[in-house]
C-alpha cells in the first residue's frame, strides 16, 4: 500500500520515516526546488529558516524532554542534529546546510520512500499526511480551506501565556465582571501610579523585526486587523486606549481595597486544569525580553513564568480542536492526517514531534491496529492533547513547555525547587513513555 506525505519539512520527513520504517511505500511530495515559499531558499529537506537552534539539550527542560521522547521513536531530525551539531552551550544547535543535507540523505536513501518534486494543489482523498507548514502554498491552502471551512486561520498576533503557579494570588483575584458567568477570569488590578508606569513602559518597548513573508503590509507601515492588534500598537493611540479596552476595570472589585481598580489585566484559562493562563487582549509583537520586562510590571505577575511569549507573524493553522482528533487525523476523513505547525504546534522540534505521531498513527491504522494515545504526562502526549482538546475558545499555536504537563505530587520549595520539579516531570514522562517500547 502506498501512502502520501505532502511536504518535506521537519514534520514531513519524520512522518515519512515512521511509515517507511514500518514497511509502507511512501510518496513524499516536495515542491522544492521547482518552487519555493517566500521564506525558503535552500534545496534540501527540513530547512531551518529562522534559527539554527533546536533549543535546550537538557532533558529537564521542555524541549530537551521532547527530544528525548522523540529519540525513543527513532527521530530522523534528532539523528541528523546530533551528526551536525555545533557548540552552543546547553542548546542543540546545528550547521543549517549540513543538517538539511543529512536529513535529505537519510530520507532519500530509504528504499521505501520515493521523492516526487512537484507542488500538490489538490486535497488528498485518503491515506495521506499533510505537512506543508505555516507557509502552505496558496493553491493547497485554498483546497484545505474548502475542506475545513472556517477552521483554517491566519493570525497576525498572539498573546503570551503564563503558568498559574507563578501568579501571585495575594494580589490577583478570581472574578468575572459584574459577577456574571462565574469567576472564570483572574484579574491583576492596577492603581493609577502602577498604570502610568506600565503604560509608559509599554509604548516605549522595543518591537521584534518582521519578515516580509510574515506581514507583507509592513513595508507600507504597520497594518493589522483590528481584532488582533498588538497591545503596544493600541496603546500608542492614546493614554486611555487600553484602559478602555483590554484593561478596562468596569464590573470588578479589588478585594484588597473594596474598590474598583484604575485598570486591570485579565487572565483566562488556557487549559481545563487551569495550569496555564492567557493574557486577554495582550497579543503583541514586542521582543521576548521586552515582554518579560514590561508584562512583569503587572501586579501579580512580577515573577510570572512565561510558557509562551506573544508573537506576530503569518501562520496558517487549523482550529485543531474542532476538526482533528488526538492523533492529528481529520475527523470524518479516510485516514487524512496533518503534521507540523499547521496543526497548532509551534516550533521546529514540536513540528517534528507531530510528524512522528501522525506517521505512527497512520501506520498503526493501516496495519489494523488501534493507534497509540500517548499519556498527557509526556510532552508529546500533552502537545497532542492540547491540539485536540484545547479549552480556550480562541485556539492559538502552542510550543513545548512544562506548564502543559499535569502537576506532579511532591514539595519543590527552595532555591532549586523548580529545577527539581522539572527533573521529576521529565523522569515521570520518560517512564510513562517507555511502556510503548
Amino acid at each position: 500500500m502506498t501512502v502520501k506525505v505532502i511536504g518535506a519539512g521537519l514534520a514531513g520527513c519524520e512522518a515519512a520515516m515512521q511509515l517507511a520504517n514500518r514497511g509502507f511505500a511512501v510518496e513524499l511530495y516536495e515542491m522544492k526546488p521547482k518552487k519555493f515559499s517566500p521564506a525558503h531558499k535552500y534545496d534540501g529537506f527540513a530547512e531551518l529558516v529562522c534559527s539554527n537552534s533546536l533549543k535546550s539539550a537538557r532533558v529537564d527542560s521542555a524541549c530537551g524532554l521532547l527530544k528525548a521522547e522523540m529519540r525513543l521513536f527513532g527521530s530522523v531530525i534528532c539523528e541528523a542534529a546530533d551528526k551536525t551539531a555545533v557548540p552552543a552551550g546547553g542548546a542543540l544547535a546545528v550547521n543549517r546546510a549540513e543538517f538539511s543535507d543529512e536529513v535529505t540523505r537519510i530520507v532519500k536513501s530509504h528504499p521505501n520512500i520515493t521523492v516526487i518534486s512537484e507542488e500538490v494543489t489538490e486535497f488528498p482523498k485518503e491515506n495521506a499526511i499533510i505537512c506543508t507548514g505555516p507557509l502552505t502554498s496558496d493553491a493547497l491552502a485554498d483546497k484545505i480551506r474548502e475542506k475545513c471551512g472556517e477552521y483554517l486561520s491566519f493570525y497576525d498576533a498572539a498573546a503570551p501565556i503564563v503558568t498559574a503557579e507563578s501568579v501571585d494570588f495575594s494580589i490577583a483575584f478570581y472574578q468575572s465582571r459584574y459577577e456574571k458567568d462565574g469567576a472564570d477570569y483572574v484579574n491583576c488590578p492596577m492603581n493609577k501610579e502602577e498604570y502610568d508606569a506600565f503604560y509608559n513602559a509599554l509604548i516605549n518597548a522595543e518591537s521584534a523585526p518582521l519578515h516580509e513573508f510574515d506581514c507583507p503590509e509592513e513595508s507600507a507601515g504597520l497594518k493589522v486587523y483590528e481584532g488582533c492588534m498588538p497591545v503596544e500598537v493600541l496603546a500608542k493611540r492614546g493614554y486611555d486606549s487600553v484602559r478602555y479596552g483590554c484593561m478596562k476595570p468596569v464590573g470588578l472589585t479589588d478585594p484588597r481595597t473594596g474598590n474598583r481598580p484604575y485598570a486591570a489585566v485579565q487572565l483566562r484559562k488556557e487549559d481545563k486544569e487551569g495550569t496555564l493562563f492567557n493574557l486577554v487582549g495582550f497579543q503583541t509583537n514586542l521582543k521576548f525580553g521586552e515582554q518579560k520586562r514590561v508584562f512583569s510590571m503587572i501586579p501579580g505577575l512580577e515573577n510570572a513564568e512565561f510558557a509562551r511569549y506573544g508573537a506576530m507573524h503569518r501562520n496558517t493553522f487549523l482550529n485543531s480542536p474542532k476538526i482533528l482528533d488526538a492523533h492529528f487525523m481529520l475527523k470524518g476523513s479516510r485516514n487524512v492526517f496533518f503534521g507540523g505547525q499547521i496543526t497548532g504546534v509551534e516550533g521546529y522540534v514540536e513540528s517534528a514531534a507531530s510528524g512522528i505521531m501522525a506517521g505512527r498513527a497512520l501506520a498503526d491504522i493501516l496495519s489494523g491496529k488501534e493507534p497509540i494515545t500517548l499519556p498527557k504526562t509526556t510532552m508529546m502526549g500533552a502537545l497532542a492533547d492540547y491540539a485536540a482538546n484545547c479549552y480556550s475558545p480562541n485556539f492559538q499555536p502552542m510550543g513545548s513547555n512544562m506548564g502543559i504537563l499535569p502537576p506532579i505530587d511532591g514539595q519543590f520549595r527552595g532555591k532549586d525547587g523548580k529545577q527539581r520539579k522539572y527533573e521529576a516531570l521529565a523522569e515521570r514522562s520518560l517512564n510513562d513513555l517507555k511502556q510503548f517500547f
